[in-house]
């Protein structure tokens, strides 16, 4: 018993290289860096949003009341 040695690692790797060939296991690297690209973006945008101070929206009179006002203003325009 014991950790593998390289050798059992460049078998197995073999072995999945023949299982599954290589343009299938390529195919699944660029679909997870795709999903991973699309995660990170995800985070920066919510972060993005989630960052802006409360007191400093009402400064700007970015309030939810102002907002709702400004859509029936241009509803009934």
């Amino acid at each position: 018993m014991g950790s593998f040695s390289i050798w059992h690692w460049l078998i197995v790797l073999v072995i999945v290289l023949l299982v599954f060939g290589t343009k299938k296991l390529r195919n699944i690297g660029s679909d997870l860096g795709g999903a991973v690209k699309g995660f990170k973006e995800g985070m920066k945008e919510g972060d993005a949003g989630a960052s802006g101070d409360p007191q400093q929206k009402i400064a700007q009179d970015q309030t939810i009341e102002g907002e709702a006002r400004e859509k029936v203003d241009q509803n009934r325009s």
